[in-house]
C-alpha cells in the first residue's frame, strides 16, 4: 500500500457538499409523484364511478387534475423555497455584518461550536482560527447555520421538480383509464396506481433510510383508501343522477 497516495472516497460513499440538498430534492420529486398519482387517480376514478362509459368526462377531468395539480404543486414549492432562499440571505447578510463589527466575539463563537462538538478548547480554537483565516463567512454559515453561501436553495429548480414530478405520477392513472378496455379500465388504471405507489414508497423510503415494507404498505392502503372512497361517491352519484 502506498502510504503517500492520495486518500480516496470509499466506494458508493457521497461526499458533495450539497448531497444532503440533493437527497431533498430527490425525496420531494418522489413525493410529488406520489401525491400527482394519488389526487389524480382519486379524479378519474370518482368520475369513473359515475359515468363509467363517458370517457370525455373521465378525460377532462383528469387533465384538469393534472394541470391544477402540477400548478399547484409547482406554485406551492416556489413560494415555500423563495421563503427559504430570503431567510438564508438575511441570516448570511447578519453573519457578515457580525464579521465585520465584532470578530473576536465570533472567533469564540465558533471555537465554542467546535468544542461542543467534542474537540479540546485548544484545538476548537485552532479549528476556529484556521477555518477563519480560509473563508470566515463559510466557515460560520456551514457549522452555525447549516448554510452553504455560495450555494442558496433554487426555488425555480424546486417548482420545476414538483411540476414534472407531479405530472410524471398524474400521467399513471390518467392513461391507464383511458385505455379501450370497457368496463375493465378502473381495474386495470387501480392496478396501476396500487404498483406506482408501491414504487414511490420503496423510493421514498430507501431514499430516507427507513423501513421500506412499513412505507410501501403505508403509501399502498392510503391510495387505495382514496380510490374506495371516491369510487364510492361517485357511484352514489351515477345512481342518484341516473
Amino acid at each position: 500500500m502506498d502510504v503517500n497516495a492520495e486518500p480516496q472516497p470509499h466506494k458508493g460513499e457521497p461526499h458533495s457538499r450539497n448531497t444532503g440538498q440533493k437527497l431533498n430534492w430527490l425525496r420531494a420529486g418522489v413525493l410529488g409523484a406520489n401525491d400527482g398519482i394519488v389526487s389524480t387517480a382519486g379524479v378519474v376514478i370518482g368520475v369513473a364511478g359515475a359515468t363509467p362509459h363517458n370517457v370525455t368526462a373521465i378525460a377532462t377531468a383528469g387533465i384538469a387534475a393534472l394541470v391544477a395539480g402540477a400548478f399547484s404543486m409547482a406554485g406551492g414549492e416556489y413560494v415555500s423555497v423563495s421563503t427559504q432562499r430570503d431567510t438564508e440571505k438575511a441570516l448570511i447578510a447578519q453573519e457578515k455584518w457580525e464579521l465585520e463589527t465584532m470578530p473576536e466575539q465570533e472567533r469564540e463563537e465558533l471555537a465554542d461550536l467546535y468544542r461542543q462538538r467534542g474537540l479540546s478548547d485548544h484545538l476548537s480554537h485552532q479549528v476556529a482560527d484556521e477555518l477563519m483565516a480560509k473563508d470566515a463567512l463559510a466557515a460560520h454559515a456551514e457549522i452555525e447555520l447549516g448554510i452553504d453561501p455560495d450555494n442558496y436553495t433554487n426555488p425555480w429548480a424546486a417548482a420545476g421538480s414538483s411540476f414534472v414530478s407531479f405530472t410524471l405520477g398524474a400521467l399513471i392513472p390518467l392513461v391507464m383509464i383511458l385505455l379501450p378496455v370497457g368496463v375493465h379500465r378502473v381495474w386495470i388504471a387501480a392496478a396501476a396506481v396500487v404498483l406506482g405507489l408501491f414504487l414511490t414508497g420503496w423510493i421514498s423510503a430507501t431514499l430516507g433510510g427507513a423501513a421500506r415494507g412499513r412505507a410501501v404498505i403505508r403509501n399502498v392502503v392510503m391510495g387505495s383508501a382514496t380510490m374506495v372512497a371516491t369510487y364510492l361517491i361517485g357511484l352514489a352519484f351515477g345512481t342518484a343522477v341516473a
